[in-house]
């Protein structure tokens, strides 16, 4: 069945996002903090007035875990007394519950219900030390069968991805390091990345030992995304209002991005049952493959030709890995030809991850979909600073929650 378009367009208006290198525990900070700084720093850069919000949509994973905070979407009432009485609502499926908030939120404009959606990604993870942040990670997979007892149950199960891969293609772990090497020297570009002061470069990603211990299985240090604290926020509107507001700014509606358009799929929970159902497929994760064509077609778009670049989610070096096929720069299972050949690398064909991705930039869980548009959106209005894609006009976000469980995929830009 062919995916179904919107007739109402959903625009993009900016938003903001904060340092991913803070820790905001360390600060005595509680989680509606960082819900105040991203809320109203997305209000300044977009010149909204609070009151002009008339629905909000907040992506978290975790904060009962986290925080002992449940009931995430009220925080945004806390931010202004404008907000009182706004329509909220939590979003929640592992790493992808920013873009469902982002879903959502467009789903609202596209029904007429809305003019102007407010979309909150938020995730405060240094509360706790690494082995328990790990347990609560591992709820994001099926806990008692995945996760339980097991330590850094994630880096596991994203090293099965790697090893499916070897066993069906064929993976060299240099090529998985210069992933890791192109998202570290990317982040140094980013001003809000949590990694860009750190040093790593290809020859510490291939080296192992004390400084690049494995984590689990193929999986090491260098290849793993950040354990980060952070928010990002973004506007999304109908037409109607984005010519409006357009207007008042001195620009017109043809110069504001849209949400051209967008893929949802969900596989089996358990990572064997998504290998058992792929065999014989080409692609190893033929769900996130899916997600990604069924946003090609909404778009009218032939392809991943038509797009110039693409935040994708790198929770692990061979997340990216399956990313390079999956979007089909590559044949399946030739990922390798474009980290060689320089294609995902910035002034590349197709750059991945010019943000850094979540191993550069930093991955605050529920607030990654959204810093993943945020970045799709500096990019096409050419406001990306030292890590600007030139001539971007179209760009692609992946955003994967559990071990390829849940795949959400936008594209942003202009027809």
């Amino acid at each position: 069945m062919a995916p179904k378009k919107s007739s109402r367009p959903v625009h993009l208006l900016g938003g903001f996002q904060t340092d991913f290198a803070r820790n905001w525990s360390k600060e005595s900070k509680h989680l509606v903090a960082l819900v105040r700084e991203a809320v109203l720093g997305a209000l300044e850069a977009t010149r909204i007035e609070p009151g002009e919000v008339e629905v909000g949509h907040v992506g978290n994973f975790a904060a009962e875990l986290y925080c002992m905070q449940g009931h995430t979407g009220a925080l945004i009432v806390d931010v202004d007394p404008a907000f009182s009485g706004l329509p909220t609502i939590r979003h929640e499926a592992a790493c992808a519950s920013g873009s469902l908030a982002a879903l959502a939120a467009a789903a609202d404009i596209e029904a007429g219900r809305y003019d102007l959606a407010l979309v909150l990604g938020v995730e405060m993870m240094k509360t706790v030390d690494s082995k328990k942040g790990g347990d609560f990670l591992g709820t994001a997979a099926w806990y008692d069968r995945e996760a339980k007892g097991i330590e850094f149950p994630f880096p596991k199960l994203f090293g099965k991805l790697g090893d499916e891969y070897d066993k069906r293609y064929g993976l060299k772990d240099e090529h998985l390091a210069r992933i890791s090497a192109v998202n570290y020297a990317n982040a140094k570009l980013n001003p809000n990345a949590q990694t860009r002061s750190w040093f790593m470069n290809y020859d510490h990603a291939c080296s192992t030992g004390p400084f690049n211990a494995h984590i689990g299985g193929r999986i090491k240090l260098t290849d793993c995304s950040q354990v980060t604290d952070g928010a990002a926020c973004v506007l999304l509107a109908s037409a109607e209002f984005a010519a409006k507001w357009a207007a008042r700014n001195g620009k017109q509606l043809a110069s504001v991005p849209r949400i051209l358009g967008w893929g949802h799929a969900t596989a089996p929970m358990e990572f064997t049952k998504k290998v058992e159902e792929s065999k014989g497929d080409r692609y190893v994760l033929p769900q996130t493959r899916k997600a990604i064509l069924d946003a090609f077609a909404r778009a009218g778009l032939p392809g991943v030709e038509a797009i110039d670049c693409i935040e994708t989610h790198d929770c692990f070096t061979t997340s990216e890995y399956m990313a390079i096929d999956h979007f089909g720069l590559t044949a399946p299972g030739e990922s390798w030809k474009a980290v060689e050949e320089g294609v995902i690398e910035i002034g590349g064909r197709c750059p991945i991850n010019p943000s850094g991705g979540l191993i550069g930039a930093g991955h605050p869980v529920g607030a990654t979909g959204t810093r993943q548009l945020l970045d799709a959106y500096l990019q096409v209005v050419g406001a990306a600073g030292d890590y600007q894609v030139a001539k971007a006009r179209r760009a692609a976000t992946l955003n994967i929650g559990g071990s390829g469980t849940t795949s959400v995929v936008h594209v942003v830009g202009f027809d």
